[in-house]
């Protein structure tokens, strides 16, 4: 092993404890790290960028802030395992502010919704918008909760490691007719065609389409009215340095700057990486955080995949992609909550035109994340930080976002500008974006979408990509694009099920001698 590439604190680990080596710092991979070192491995993170974050990276320019990825925080438990793990508590670290409403829901009409944890509040805006909904919103409720009990509690931190898992889990799936759409299951209780919206579209926020993916995902909902929305003061980025901190105390280390080329392969065993620069780096074991679809594509060799062909990857169906503006104002708008949907006139159909045909319509919807509605050092004084996100298709759709982009968020400007940010074009002093070629080139995601494979039942648990990798022994997978699936929850969640199919570093030793 060549010392000077990998500098771990051994102050946990013991000097001759097994290495395992993470290629991604998403929060996937930072949560695999810290679990890896309580388990007694010597873990170094290895990073393609120059910081750590992956997706969940923070940029920063002219006194703005801005959280690049995922920015609505929930389950705080799974982090506050992370840091119990490293004999911390994640309060004396991170605040989390509990948000109200969670998120406003905007239609074309100009009429809202404000979605919250108040189970009072909430249903005066269900019956506000249809008098007759009661009886429905609760069975919904009922329904969602069930789903959340026995799809997220029971099975979210389990691997899907063999047909055995999937046949213990199928009784479940049966129970909650899982091969219902997401939508299907609104529509059975709720009949105003504004609250089958706001009920359906939080699976957008996994990269899934409420008209095809399985009911079970209605278990976000329950997950929301359990836990709360957060937002981390300080930005998304405030924890992902408190997570690179944790991983640095139990004597791991991240190291940025390092893009994995290839993952090495002898006898079928992972056996380590080669970087972009051609060094090489010895593990006995690897963690993946990276998009499955590249990791088996593109870094690891085609002779060791039996089950991850290039063929099988190729006839997956994957999430949409997100075309993301980001810009700061030199005022504020204090009208605009910190999360806002705006819906345009059309859903289903755009949904279509999204995922299946692949169209980049003329007309969108919309997520404005406004974080200085919150923290006020997200931006300099008197000025606001936003960005906002719009599902668009994934690469196939052969949109060349060189030329498309400017116009693009020129529209979506217009649009801002009519509805909830007057005059914003006046007020513009820092605007960039992100496109799905972004994803694709810089975040090395298959065709550039951003959550892998869409969410569809089958698709989901024992159908997505195992935790434990199904071609190569010692290699493992955690991420958005594993099981679980995407979000925050879902990717903490990725890393532990990891613990269910990784030793701990002691076992693994004893079973190499």
């Amino acid at each position: 092993m060549n010392a000077s590439a990998i500098e771990i604190n051994h102050r946990h680990a013991d000097a001759d404890a097994p290495v395992a080596l993470v290629i991604g710092s998403g929060f996937g991979g930072l949560a695999a790290a810290i679990r890896m070192c309580a388990k007694g491995w010597r873990v170094q993170v290895l990073e393609k960028m120059n910081t750590p974050g992956g997706r969940a990276r923070v940029i920063q320019t002219d006194g703005y802030t801005f959280d690049a990825g995922p920015t609505i925080i929930t389950v705080p438990f799974l982090l506050e395992e992370l840091w119990a793990l490293a004999g911390r508590r994640l309060a004396d670290d991170i605040e989390l502010r509990q948000l109200d409403p969670f998120y406003r829901v905007r239609f074309a009409d100009g009429d809202h919704f404000d979605y919250s944890g108040d189970p009072v509040k909430m249903r005066n805006e269900v019956l506000r918008m249809d008098p007759e909904a009661g009886r429905g919103y609760d069975a919904f409720l009922k329904e969602a909760d069930r789903c959340y009990e026995l799809g997220f509690e029971n099975f979210g931190a389990h691997a899907f490691d063999s047909i055995r898992d999937m046949l213990m889990a199928l009784p479940s799936m049966s129970r909650l007719r899982g091969w219902r759409t997401l939508y299907a299951m609104v529509a059975k209780h709720i009949k105003h065609p504004k609250l089958r919206q706001v009920m359906s579209l939080q699976s957008l926020l996994i990269g899934g389409n409420p008209f095809s993916v399985t009911c079970v995902y209605s278990l976000i909902n329950a997950l929301e009215r359990r836990h709360g929305v957060h937002w981390a003061m300080g930005g998304t980025g405030a924890l992902v340095n408190g997570l690179v901190g944790l991983i640095e105390d139990m004597g791991g280390s991240v190291r940025t700057n390092a893009q994995v080329q290839r993952i090495n392969v002898e006898n079928g065993k992972a056996c380590g990486v080669t970087l972009s620069t051609g060094e090489r780096i010895h593990a006995d074991l690897v963690v993946s955080n990276a998009d499955t679809a590249w990791t088996y594509k593109y870094l690891i060799e085609p002779q060791h995949r039996k089950v991850w062909t290039n063929a099988k990857i190729e006839r997956g169906r994957y999430s949409m992609s997100l075309f993301v503006w980001y810009f700061g104002t030199d005022k504020r708008f204090d009208d605009v909550p910190h999360h806002m949907m705006l819906l345009g006139p059309r859903y289903e159909a755009l949904l279509e035109d999204i995922f299946n045909n692949h169209h980049l319509a003329e007309d969108f919807c919309l997520y404005l994340h406004r974080p200085t509605a919150t923290d006020l050092s997200m931006a300099p004084a008197g000025c606001d930080s936003f960005y906002v996100l719009a599902p668009v298709p994934h690469l196939d759709s052969g949109t060349d976002w060189k030329v498309q982009a400017e116009s693009y968020r020129a529209a979506i400007a217009k649009a801002l500008e009519e509805t909830v940010l007057p005059n914003l074009q006046d007020h513009l002093s820092v605007s960039f974006m992100t496109t799905p070629q972004d994803f694709q080139d810089d975040l090395l995601s298959y065709k550039g979408a951003a959550f892998g494979l869409e969410p569809l039942l089958l698709q989901s648990a024992w159908f997505r990509p195992h935790n434990r990798s199904e071609d190569i022994e010692n290699l493992f997978m955690v991420g958005a694009s594993t099981h679980p699936g995407a979000g925050i929850p879902g990717v903490l969640m990725s890393a532990k099920a990891l613990e269910t199919v990784v030793p701990n570093a002691a076992l693994f030793k004893q079973s190499m001698q």
